[in-house]
């Protein structure tokens, strides 16, 4: 379906959100289940991903704000897992995991490169970077009217305000700002003009792999080194300690619990600071720019009760808890 005028290109970016967003849990469940000895070079990818998919929710936000409507980011909006991208082709589920293979897979097929000479697809897409090129396809030919940034300039996060780390934000005054911030998100996720990295160059950065061979270097077991062809490292071996993971239960719910037990009491509060922390990120994105450090300190509550619960047997066996990411209804 195409993207043929400013209302169309608005409520794709608000989807934008939406499948930004939903990379992030998958993503902090495996890291959190990694711990703090073993598996560093994984945990340093993980935590390097989910900041500039934190990096990549801001400048979507600040581009459809710019456009004239607010982001939205909340129990209505956020997925419940397990679940296919939104507005994919369904052709794959992300789950809530702890760190292994199966993960590492789904983590690839996040990021996958756009397919070779598959068109934009601004619905039912087969990869994000397609869908991104739609986006920005969109961008820039409905972008050259100046009438449709209209929005206000004082909703622009900025870097000064900006806690998430992953790179510069850009503030999205007109089309070519939106197009920079687009190829940013592109880029960091899939690698630049077909290679493996990603355009740290963009924003004067040194150039780092691109998410995909982030994830694709783990999964193969050998580090990328310049020069290497995709799908081809050459590097040192990455040696991976699956045995010291947390084996958080899959797709962890409250409801696996009984209603008057701790485990049930510690994943329903873990879902509260999980909603406050997308409350203040609604607050941050729509004028109230000052919440974001607040969502730092939620971010970093959500993370002691998660880990502390992927260290309490679930019951079963062979599992632990975990977090269920699924905030209350409003």
């Amino acid at each position: 379906m195409r993207i043929d005028g400013p209302d169309s290109l608005r409520d794709h970016l608000q989807t934008a959100i939406q499948i930004e967003w939903s990379t992030i849990p998958p993503y902090l469940c495996a890291l959190w289940s990694l711990g703090d000895v073993h598996n560093r070079l994984a945990a340093t990818c993980l935590r390097e991903v989910v900041m500039e998919e934190m990096l990549h929710l801001t400048l979507v936000a600040n581009i459809l704000n710019a456009l004239g409507r607010d982001p939205c980011i909340g129990p209505g909006t956020v997925p419940r897992y397990p679940g296919p991208l939104p507005h994919s082709d369904r052709s794959f589920e992300m789950s809530l995991l702890p760190f292994c293979p199966e993960a590492l897979e789904t983590f690839r097929r996040i990021e996958h490169p756009a397919l070779i000479g598959a068109p934009p697809q601004p619905d039912r897409w087969t990869t994000i970077a397609q869908f991104y090129e739609a986006l920005r396809e969109a961008v820039d030919r409905i972008g050259a009217d100046p009438n449709v940034w209209s929005g206000d300039r004082a909703r622009q996060v900025r870097t000064a305000q900006y806690y998430g780390g992953g790179g510069e934000v850009i503030e999205v005054d007109g089309r070519e700002a939106a197009l920079k911030a687009i190829d940013v998100i592109i880029e960091e996720g899939e690698g630049f003009a077909g290679g493996i990295t990603d355009g740290g160059h963009l924003l004067g950065e040194p150039e780092e792999l691109a998410h995909y061979y982030r994830f694709d270097e783990l999964a193969r077991g050998r580090r990328y080194v310049r020069g290497d062809e995709p799908s081809h490292p050459t590097g040192a071996p990455i040696l991976l300690d699956y045995g010291a993971v947390a084996p958080m239960r899959p797709n962890p719910r409250a409801e696996d619990y009984p209603p008057d037990s701790e485990l049930r009491a510690m994943t329903e509060e873990c879902d509260a600071t999980y909603a406050r922390l997308l409350g203040r990120l609604q607050s941050a994105f729509t004028g109230r720019r000052e919440e974001l450090a607040d969502a730092v300190l939620d971010m970093w509550a959500l993370e002691y009760q998660a880990v502390a619960l992927m260290r309490i047997p679930a019951g079963d066996g062979k599992h632990t808890a975990g977090p269920a990411f699924a905030p209350p209804a409003a």
